[in-house]
C-alpha cells in the first residue's frame, strides 16, 4: 500500500522500520486562499535573496495552465520569481522574446518577474549514481536562486505519462541541450537530432529521474513542492490543443517530498470515484509512468510511501 490516508496531523505515521513518513497535506477546495494555507502547512518558508518560482507558462492555445490569479497570492508573498526554460521543441516558447510573450498573454507577468533560465547561457550540474546522465544542463541564471518552489500543475503527459513535481524539476528545468540530453538518455545534446535518438520508454523515465536527481541534490533543502491537481487532461501544459479534461478536480497537494507528492496525486487519481480517470490512468501506464516514481526512489530522491493529511 503505497500511502496512508486519513491521517490526523499531530499524528506521526512510521513505516516497518519505525522510520517516519514523509507528509503529504492535501486540501480539497481549490482557492488561492488554500494554496497559501498548505504553504504554510509545509512548515518550510521559501526565504532568501531571490525564491525561484517553477512552473509551466504553458505553451499557446493551452487554456489548461495553472491560473495566474490562483497563485498570485503565494507568489507574492514570497517575493517569488517565476522560472522556466525554453522548449525542445517548435512552438511558442522555443525563444525567449516568443516564450516571454506566451507568458505575458498567458497573465504570468502581470503577477510576479518571469525569467527564462537559459536566456544568457547554460550550465551543468553534475549526476553522481546514475544509470545514464553524467550531468543535467540547466539555464545558468538558475544558480542566482537561494530557493525553488516548485509549483506544478499535476496532469497527464504524452511522453511522461503524467507530469508532477519531478517532472517540473527535470525536462522543465533544463535548457533546450538539456532536455535533448534527458530524452535520449545522454545520447545527445543538438535539439535537431534529439527525437530521432529516444530510447525505450523505462529509460526515458530513468534519464528524467536523474536529471531531478541533478536539482534536488543542488537545491539541498531549500525547496518545497506543491501539486495542483486540476484541469486533468491526459496532455500537458506544453500541448497547444490539448486533449478535452477527462475528470473532475481533485485538489491542492504539498510535500517536502516529490516522491511522495507525485505518488499522492497518481493514487488520488486511481482512487477517485469519477469514471474519466480511465484516461489519464492509461495514459500514466501505457508510458510507464510508475517506473520514474520507482526509479526516483532508488536514487534517494524520496519515498512512494507516505502520510496523507487532510486540511480542512
Amino acid at each position: 500500500m503505497a500511502g496512508c490516508t486519513g491521517t490526523k496531523a499531530q499524528t506521526t505515521a512510521t513505516d516497518a522500520q519505525g522510520k517516519e513518513l514523509p507528509k503529504v497535506y492535501f486540501i480539497k477546495e481549490i482557492t488561492p486562499e488554500n494554496i497559501v494555507k498548505i504553504y504554510n502547512a509545509l512548515g518550510r518558508k521559501a526565504q532568501g535573496k531571490n525564491v525561484a518560482v517553477k512552473l509551466s507558462t504553458g505553451e499557446a492555445g493551452n487554456p489548461n495552465h495553472l491560473s495566474p490569479a490562483l497563485i498570485k497570492d503565494l507568489v507574492q508573498s514570497v517575493n517569488g520569481t517565476i522560472i522556466e526554460g525554453n522548449t525542445a521543441y517548435a512552438g511558442r516558447r522555443n525563444t525567449t522574446a516568443d516564450h516571454l510573450k506566451t507568458a505575458e498573454e498567458h497573465g504570468f507577468t502581470a503577477i510576479a518577474d518571469v525569467d527564462i533560465l537559459d536566456a544568457d547561457g547554460q550550465v551543468s550540474l553534475p549526476i553522481e549514481g546514475g544509470r545514464h546522465l553524467k550531468e543535467d544542463i540547466v539555464g545558468k541564471n538558475f544558480l542566482n536562486y537561494d530557493f525553488l518552489m516548485v509549483l506544478s500543475h499535476f496532469k497527464g503527459h504524452p511522453m511522461g505519462g503524467f507530469g508532477g513535481a519531478l517532472k517540473n524539476i527535470s525536462i522543465g528545468i533544463a535548457s533546450p541541450d538539456g532536455k535533448a540530453n534527458i530524452h535520449s538518455a545522454g545520447k545527445t545534446q543538438d535539439v535537431a537530432k534529439v527525437w530521432d535518438m529516444i530510447p525505450d520508454q523505462d529509460i526515458f523515465q530513468e534519464s528524467m529521474a536523474e536529471a531531478s536527481k541533478a536539482i534536488i541534490d543542488h537545491v539541498g533543502d531549500k525547496v518545497l513542492y506543491i501539486n495542483v491537481a486540476n484541469n486533468l487532461s491526459v496532455d500537458c501544459d506544453c500541448v497547444a490543443e490539448p486533449e478535452p479534461v477527462s475528470m473532475a478536480d481533485i485538489g491542492i497537494f504539498a510535500s517536502l517530498d516529490p516522491v511522495a507528492l507525485d505518488r499522492a496525486c497518481i493514487d488520488a487519481v486511481r482512487n477517485s470515484d469519477d469514471h474519466g480517470k480511465i484516461h489519464l490512468i492509461e495514459r500514466i501506464d501505457s508510458r510507464h509512468g510508475m517506473h520514474n516514481l520507482e526509479y526516483a526512489e532508488q536514487l534517494g530522491l524520496g519515498s512512494q510511501t507516505y502520510e496523507l493529511v487532510e486540511l480542512k
